[in-house]
C-alpha cells in the first residue's frame, strides 16, 4: 500500500482534474446546434438575452451538461472501485449486470408501458429497480455466507448480462417501431431527455455514492494486495467487499437510469488516471470522479454538434472515442510491464 501520497500531490491533482472539467462544462454550455454566439450564452447565463437564447441555454444545455458530469462521474467511480474489487484492470461498471438489470427494467416500461398503464417517465424509477434487484440477486447466490469471491463475483455477472439481453432482445422484438427507437437508443446510451430534476437526481446519488466509497479508499488499497493481507492491516474484506458492492451497484443503477448504457467511460477513466497518477485509490477514486464527468461531457459535446444538426447518441462517441484510447493505453501498460 502506497504511502507516498502527500496532501499537497492529492490537491495539485485534483485541482488540476477540477479545471479540466470547468472548461469541459464551459465547452457543453458554449456550443450546440442551435448556433448560439459566445456573447448571447454569456448573457443567458447572467439573465440577460431574449426568452429563446436564456431558454436554450438555461433550460437545455445547462441540465445537459450537469446530468453528462454525473453521470460520467457516476460511472468512473464506480469503474474504479470494481477494478480493484475485481482485481482486474479491464473491468467495468457492468460487468456484474446491474446495468443490464437496469436496462431490462427500463425497457420493460418503454415497451409494455401503454398496455400495463405505465407512464413511460416512470423508466427511469424501473430502471433503478432493476439495478436494485439485480444488486440483490447477486448478494443471494455470491457464495456461503456472503463470501464475495471475485472470480465467483465475475461468473455470475456474465450470467446475469446474458438474461438480462436475452430479455431485452424478447421485448425489443415485440415492441412497436417508436417503442423500438427508443430501445435503440436506451442500448447505446444518450442524454437527449436532460431535465433538471434527473440532473439533481444523478448529482444526488453521487454524492452518496462518494460518500460511501471514499471511506474505503485505504482499505481498496490492501485488498489490492490480497484478503489476508487486508485482514493483517485490520481491515474485513468481506464487508469491506459487500459496503462498495452496494454503493457502486447503487452509482450505476442510477446512471443507467438516466442516460441509458453509456459505454466506456467506467472503463479507460480510471484505467487511464491509474496509469499516470498511480493505484493509490485515495487519489483514484475522487480523481476518477472528476475525470470521467469531464471526460463525458466533452463526449456529449461533440455528439451534440458533429453534424450540425442531428444528435448522435453519446453512447456512440464514447464507443468511438474510448475504443482506440484504450486499445493505446493497454499496449502502454504492457510495455511498462514488459
Amino acid at each position: 500500500m502506497s504511502d507516498s501520497l502527500t496532501l499537497a500531490r492529492l490537491a495539485r491533482v485534483l485541482a488540476g482534474l477540477a479545471l479540466l472539467l470547468f472548461f469541459a462544462l464551459a465547452l457543453g454550455v458554449a456550443v450546440g446546434p442551435s448556433g448560439l454566439a459566445l456573447g448571447e450564452v454569456l448573457a443567458a447565463l447572467r439573465g440577460g438575452a431574449d426568452d429563446v437564447a436564456r431558454d436554450i441555454v438555461v433550460r437545455v444545455r445547462l441540465p445537459r451538461v450537469l446530468l453528462a458530469a454525473g453521470v460520467g462521474a457516476s460511472l468512473a467511480t464506480a469503474g474504479a472501485a470494481f477494478q480493484a474489487l475485481l482485481r482486474n484492470p479491464l473491468a467495468d461498471p457492468f460487468i456484474l449486470g446491474v446495468s443490464g438489470g437496469a436496462a431490462l427494467g427500463s425497457i420493460v416500461v418503454i415497451s409494455l408501458g401503454a398496455a400495463l398503464g405505465v407512464a413511460a417517465s416512470a423508466a427511469p424509477v424501473a430502471a433503478f429497480a432493476g439495478a436494485v434487484a439485480t444488486v440483490l440477486s447477486l448478494l443471494a447466490t455470491a457464495g456461503p455466507r456472503g463470501r464475495l469471491d471475485p472470480t465467483r463475483l465475475l461468473l455470475i455477472g456474465v450470467v446475469f448480462n446474458a438474461l438480462a439481453s436475452a430479455a431485452i432482445v424478447f421485448l425489443a422484438s415485440i415492441a412497436g417501431l417508436a417503442e423500438g427507437s427508443k430501445i435503440f437508443l436506451y442500448l447505446i446510451g444518450n442524454l437527449s431527455d436532460a431535465r433538471p430534476a434527473l440532473a439533481g437526481w444523478i448529482a444526488a446519488f453521487l454524492a452518496l455514492g462518494l460518500a460511501g466509497a471514499l471511506p474505503f479508499a485505504r482499505a481498496l488499497n490492501a485488498l489490492a494486495l490480497g484478503d489476508d493481507t487486508a485482514a493483517l492491516l485490520g481491515f474485513e474484506p468481506a464487508r469491506v467487499k459487500l459496503a462498495l458492492l452496494l454503493t457502486t451497484s447503487l452509482l450505476v443503477g442510477a446512471a443507467v437510469a438516466v442516460a441509458g448504457l453509456v459505454g466506456f467511460v467506467g472503463l479507460i477513466v480510471p484505467h487511464a488516471l491509474r496509469l499516470l497518477f498511480g493505484a493509490d485509490h485515495r487519489l483514484l477514486l475522487p480523481a476518477s470522479a472528476l475525470g470521467g464527468a469531464a471526460f463525458l461531457v466533452a463526449c456529449d459535446a461533440l455528439a451534440r454538434t458533429a453534424l450540425g444538426g442531428p444528435e448522435l447518441p453519446v453512447g456512440a462517441i464514447t464507443a468511438l472515442v474510448g475504443g482506440p484510447l484504450f486499445l493505446v493505453l493497454l499496449r502502454k501498460r504492457a510495455g511498462l510491464s514488459s
